[in-house]
């Protein structure tokens, strides 16, 4: 990727110069220059850094990503990018408590970690139907074979650690024990959370929310990513590292020792109009 591409991608991406030092380890001051053109030839090592930010289809997010590196960042809890920082002063920036968040305007979309907001943009057609049909096939699972686990949708609020500073809401998501469900939200860890990716949530869901997701004791978690038409798979009880699927193939439930296989193939054969 040249770095006129990546100027792009930057403002396409609404990607601040603080954020991209923040993810590739490249000093603030060089990301500034290259970024506004003062710089004509940063070194190679230098741009490699840099377009790992910018995933592409050739540059899968888990590889470039998730590193010891990548882990060392993921402790920094401010971030300049995707915080929701109304209310918050420079000081007070993990704070926040659900009071604050059932205070917030209806409709505001926002995720609560650890006490700080991060906005959530509007999902696209492509990623809806991917939720839904994925919905679909848990449900309809459950509907057949009976038991106590109860699959939701986004926007479903999930109290992940069971106290007041985290709330999130997971694409989809299913429950098994029944005593974790009130009637205003899911009161601690999910078995199974798929999240679908979007160009701007990237590091919130492979990064953030995976491990996030792991210490919290949820079972299985699944990222779908529309771009590269990929799905990474982690069966937290078996293992950290991820499986990679294709839309080509179909994805057991580990959750129900794989007596459910979600047929991507067919997901994409629903949306691949949307990719001409």
């Amino acid at each position: 990727m040249t770095v006129a591409e990546m100027i792009s991608r930057k403002k396409e991406y609404g990607y601040s110069n603080k954020y991209i030092a923040d993810i590739s380890g490249v000093p603030l001051g060089t990301v500034q220059k290259i970024f506004a053109g003062s710089t004509s030839a940063p070194r190679r090592q230098t741009v490699e850094a840099l377009c790992k930010v910018f995933y592409t289809e050739e540059v899968k997010p888990d590889k470039c990503y998730y590193s010891k590196e990548d882990s060392r960042r993921d402790d920094m809890k401010v971030m300049e990018y995707g915080e929701y920082n109304i209310g918050t002063s420079a000081g007070d920036m993990s704070g926040k408590t659900i009071a604050d968040y059932l205070a917030l305007p209806e409709g505001t979309r926002i995720e609560m970690i650890d006490g700080i907001f991060y906005d959530m943009a509007a999902p696209t057609f492509i990623h809806q139907r991917i939720a839904a049909m994925i919905f679909t096939a848990f449900e309809n699972f459950v509907n057949e074979n009976g038991g106590p686990c109860i699959p939701s949708i986004a926007p479903t609020d999930v109290q992940l650690d069971c106290d007041d500073k985290t709330m999130i809401q997971p694409d989809v998501l299913v429950v098994c024990d029944r005593d974790k469900i009130i009637k205003a939200r899911v009161v601690g860890a999910p078995d199974l959370i798929v999240e679908v990716l979007s160009p701007s949530n990237w590091y919130m869901d492979i990064i953030r929310k995976k491990k996030k997701y792991e210490h919290a004791g949820v079972r299985e978690y699944w990222i779908v990513l529309p771009e590269q038409k990929q799905v990474l798979v982690y069966n937290f009880e078996q293992s950290s590292e991820c499986v990679e699927y294709s839309f080509e193939e179909k994805v057991p439930v580990a959750i129900w020792d794989g007596r459910l296989m979600v047929d991507f193939k067919f997901i994409y054969e629903k949306i691949s109009f949307l990719y001409e």
